[in-house]
């Protein structure tokens, strides 16, 4: 358990509400998963925008995180402040596997769409059920020696 106290995560000075943060994950599991039961292309494409807004904008919400949004206010739990660029970072990962789903959908790899979309239910179930960011994993382990390398 020592390397997970030693994660190296994007760091900002902004922040969210954890609680919202972990609904729009249960968001994405939902959404991933009317897909795999339709084979709708809808929902991926939905995805996809969603992780873009939050990955590349400045806007405060997404349709998704705007829903859990609502929820978090209905339910009255409390903000629980954390720091915004990790789940940035994650947001950015979203968007490749969201994207990965819609390209193996419309190209004709439904292998590769099925993969895409596990994984991306797996990485959601972790943030929305156990409150692990796979993105700040993936930073440490996968980026940052990337990004040391270089300097």
């Amino acid at each position: 358990m020592k390397q997970f106290n030693q994660l190296i995560c994007p760091v900002s000075s902004e922040r969210i509400d954890e609680n919202r943060v972990r609904v729009t994950a249960l968001g994405v599991i939902v959404m991933t998963g009317v897909y795999f039961m339709t084979g709708n292309t809808i929902f991926p494409a939905i995805l996809t925008v969603d992780f873009f807004i939050r990955a590349f904008t400045r806007l405060p919400y997404s349709p998704i995180s705007w829903l859990a949004h609502l929820f978090v206010k209905a339910m009255g739990t409390p903000p629980l402040l954390i720091d915004k660029a990790p789940k940035v970072f994650a947001a950015r990962i979203g968007l490749l596997l969201s994207a990965a789903i819609m390209a193996g959908a419309f190209f004709g790899f439904p292998l590769m769409a099925y993969f895409a979309g596990t994984t991306l239910v797996i990485f959601a179930f972790l943030e929305c059920g156990l409150n692990f960011c796979a993105g700040c994993w993936i930073y440490t382990y996968v980026v940052y020696p990337l990004i040391r390398r270089k300097e």
